[in-house]
């Protein structure tokens, strides 16, 4: 079949239902080919990422332009929060943006899977949230990381940007001749990133090694954009293996936008129960309520999986400062600390949350990866228990009960919240810390014994139920006696 036909043109001659007889014959659609370059030597690559030399753990660091036509799209039905969307290419625009390699520096060290991360532009910069939480999983498991760069603002800024970090802000003469057409065409920039990676060419972005299986990912507003792609553009394409939504809102993105047809998609979307690869939804606490995402809660179904996670906020201390120096899952990292400041850039009242969010999105790292290369699925989880849809109901302690369990918040040292900061701008994102005083630990495990045990015994069941790594559980035990000392 024409890779292009228009599929507004069968639709004129068959009902909604032959439609979807058709298209299941089909073929799915020829990802167009995207052109391959290195970028200037001015300067190095721009990424607000790790702050520890990725030779340490055997990696290696690049930086290539993607370039080529990328397609806007339409829908043909009316796009209903089922998910079931039907969507046709549109226009075409050049583009020229860029992606960035973490790959072994040892080919045998490899995995086979890519991990591809839409970066999020929320601050007016490229920031790679997915892989501020689960980098140690990444390098210690041998997964190649690629970050896109699909969106407008990575490249141009915006002007409620947080701060002037976007390329051509950071470094004009290595970024200035890359282009953007518009978020209208970052879904199919994004396949063509697939495309790449599945059909290495004269420049080899993967070095030499085979890409087994692609692992789509992205948090906040990439979770969004992400989600419209599993709806209506993963059925044409069938470009990515699976999907990690981490923290979506209540809504997903629109298809299109100005210049280009506005195309809305409804609020509230669920993930279309034929979807035809795995995709976990991984949230936090300030994604169900303050984000609204329990408007959009469905069950788990065959190809479908939602892990909500009890102590955790949208962003928190780990993932914008304190992990970016954790090279190796040190115990260290397993502090739960007062920290209110996000490098002087956010300024928030209240602590921000210092909870286990890392520590879980590395196991779902771990579990979505087996379920792609055909083992079992990741274990089913609670839901988070809600007397409302913005109130959780809490234990003695003021944590939420149910949800994914840890030790955070089942031998706690602190509430830990995803409820809105206040302060400067984001603050409303970060969630909340507030350590237990000395009284109240004592009241809780006796002494320093006490509190080790329960923490051995609940990081145990963690561990037990596949929701934390058993490396990094270790790293929380170690870490105990020192939270405990902390707080005397």
């Amino acid at each position: 079949m024409n890779n292009r036909i228009s599929l507004r043109t069968i639709t004129a001659f068959t009902s909604g239902f032959l439609l979807l007889v058709f298209l299941s014959g089909c073929k799915y659609l020829h990802i167009d080919v995207a052109n391959i370059s290195h970028p200037p030597e001015v300067g190095s690559l721009n990424l607000l990422a790790e702050t520890f030399d990725l030779a340490n753990v055997g990696y290696e660091n690049s930086e290539y332009f993607i370039s080529g036509n990328a397609s806007a799209f339409t829908n043909i039905n009316e796009f209903s929060v089922k998910g079931k969307w039907l969507a046709e290419p549109t226009e075409q625009a050049q583009y020229k943006t860029r992606i960035v390699v973490h790959r072994p520096v040892d080919p045998a060290d490899f995995s086979g899977t890519v991990m591809v991360e839409w970066m999020n532009v929320t601050a007016g910069f490229d920031v790679p949230f997915s892989l501020a939480a689960g980098h140690n999983e990444i390098y210690r498991s041998g997964h190649i990381w690629v970050g896109v760069t699909a969106q407008k603002v990575g490249i141009d800024g915006s002007v409620n940007g947080l701060a002037p970090l976007h390329l051509k802000a950071v470094n004009a003469n290595r970024y200035t001749e890359l282009n953007h057409p518009g978020d209208s065409f970052s879904y199919d920039i994004f396949s063509q990133v697939a495309g790449v990676l599945r059909n290495p060419q004269e420049i080899d972005v993967l070095a030499g090694m085979q890409a087994k299986h692609l692992l789509a990912m992205g948090q906040s507003q990439s979770a969004n954009r992400l989600t419209t792609y599993v709806n209506a553009i993963q059925p044409l394409y069938n470009a990515y293996d699976g999907f990690i939504l981490h923290s979506r809102t209540i809504n997903s993105s629109s298809l299109s936008q100005s210049p280009q047809p506005d195309v809305q998609t409804p609020p509230a979307p669920q993930i279309r129960k034929d979807v035809n690869v795995p995709v976990m939804t991984f949230q936090t606490e300030t994604d169900v309520t303050g984000l609204g995402y329990v408007a959009a809660r469905q069950d788990d179904s065959k190809h479908f999986i939602l892990w909500e996670v009890a102590g955790t906020g949208h962003i928190d201390n780990y993932m914008v400062g304190f992990g970016r120096s954790d090279s190796a899952g040190a115990a260290e990292f397993a502090e739960v600390a007062e920290v209110s400041s996000v490098f002087g850039l956010v300024n928030c009242d209240q602590p921000i949350n210092a909870g286990p969010v890392h520590f879980v999105f590395q196991s779902a790292l771990r579990a979505v990866n087996t379920w792609i290369v055909g083992g079992h699925r990741p274990p089913a989880a609670e839901r988070l228990n809600l007397v409302s849809a913005s109130t959780y109901a809490l234990d003695t302690n003021g944590n939420a009960t149910g949800g994914v369990r840890t030790p955070y918040v089942d031998a706690p040292s602190a509430i830990l919240t995803g409820k809105f900061n206040t302060g400067d701008a984001f603050c409303s994102l970060v969630g909340t810390t507030e350590l237990f005083d000395a009284s109240l630990m004592a009241s809780l495990y006796t002494d320093e014994a006490g509190f080790v045990a329960a923490v051995i015994n609940t990081t145990q069941n963690a561990v037990n139920a596949g929701f934390i790594i058993e490396q990094d559980g270790e790293a929380i035990i170690q870490w105990a006696p020192q939270q405990w000392q902390a707080q005397q």
